[in-house]
């Protein structure tokens, strides 16, 4: 919204010249991002009291060989932080006029929403299996995303035509997927697969945050350059009009997120729970959609395929179809744990594939 009154203080007051900085991405991303990190940091030990005080604490089941003492009495939902830190972060320094930036702040609430009720079923029941159903889950879920592809593939869609139905592979120029009728399946497929699978990877102090965090920041820089017509004709990617405000949104993502790290780290104050985990997924799916870069999700999310391909195989293959499991315990990380491996090194190794996978996603920017 700053935009608009640095607009009327030159138009109207003839303000100085460094209110210009607003119309340029990069200053609004940049200060995005710092103001979603100085909000959580602010709000954040508030946060916490006010949810301990609520006894909004997190309900640990027991693992039998891991240890989980330390888990149990942590508050939860502290989603609930970034979520606060971005939305009011980001409606500071988003262009009001621009489509991405309200689709992509329905995303974040209506996720967190979802998020949030499954937190306090689990809460209110007194263990995990307490939350949201997995059908009411996965419908709830499913409902806006089939409202998202609806208007992404509709006449209404800020996208090109040539790009609606078309899917996009990493490291390649000319060939893409016709998605043709299955574009509206693979619409609710990404959110259901990418809200999922960072909700999995919640499991340690820490784990999750990071690597959304990188994502983020590769996507952002993919909106810069997709929503710049310089950069994207040299580049060889086709331009869509306004979606470099998605560049703003993701800095204020990475602000927040390392916001919440200041009180997420091991031994965590707070986990962000389904609230927050559920929020960045849903945000992440959003993101990629509009920018159709969903195949590239494979790479820089590399962590979140591992995590819920895990999970998926674990379940559906190992335990549904020959009766055994296939991994000590799923999601991977807790196989990790259940093999000794202390927490602090699982997180930090993680962080790592993290960033390597984050910056071989941006090399297909001009690996082509």
């Amino acid at each position: 919204m700053l935009i608009w009154l640095a607009e009327w203080m030159r138009e109207e007051l003839g303000g100085p010249g460094f209110l210009r900085l607003f119309n340029y991405l990069s200053f609004r991303a940049v200060m995005a991002a710092m103001t979603t990190f100085i909000v959580s940091l602010v709000i954040g030990r508030r946060v916490i009291l006010f949810l301990h005080r609520r006894r909004i604490r997190d309900v640990v089941e027991d693992y039998g060989v891991i240890d989980v003492s330390n888990k149990r009495g942590t508050p939860t939902m502290g989603g609930l932080m970034m979520i606060l830190a971005i939305a009011g972060g980001y409606l500071l320094w988003l262009s009001p006029v621009s489509p991405f930036a309200w689709v992509g702040l329905s995303a974040l609430v209506w996720f967190g929403v979802v998020g949030m009720l499954d937190d306090w079923g689990k809460l209110k029941g007194g263990g995990g299996r307490h939350g949201l159903s997995q059908p009411v889950k996965l419908a709830l879920q499913g409902l806006y995303a089939l409202a998202f592809g609806a208007w992404l593939f509709s006449s209404h869609s800020p996208l090109p035509a040539s790009l609606q139905g078309q899917l996009p592979l990493p490291f390649l120029k000319e060939p893409t997927l016709e998605l043709g009728w299955l574009a509206l399946p693979w619409v609710v497929l990404v959110f259901l697969s990418v809200a999922n699978s960072v909700n999995f990877a919640d499991g340690m102090d820490g784990l999750a945050v990071v690597p959304a965090a990188v994502s983020f920041m590769v996507y952002a820089i993919f909106a810069y350059v997709l929503g710049n017509e310089v950069y994207s004709t040299y580049l060889q990617f086709e331009y869509i009009h306004g979606v470099g405000e998605l560049t703003v949104l993701g800095g204020a993502v990475i602000g927040a997120a390392l916001g919440f790290l200041w009180y997420n780290f091991f031994p965590a104050q707070v986990f962000m729970g389904d609230t927050g985990s559920m929020a960045l997924g849903g945000l992440l799916a959003a993101v990629m959609l509009m920018l159709r870069q969903e195949a590239l999700f494979l790479i820089v999310g590399g962590i979140f395929v591992l995590e819920g391909a895990s999970v998926l195989v674990q379940e559906k293959i190992g335990i549904g179809l020959l009766g055994r499991r296939i991994f000590y315990r799923a999601p991977i990380h807790h196989a990790f744990e259940h093999r000794g491996v202390a927490e602090t090194k699982v997180v930090i190794r993680f962080w790592i594939i993290a960033l390597i996978l984050g910056f071989l996603g941006l090399l297909s920017l001009k690996i082509r």
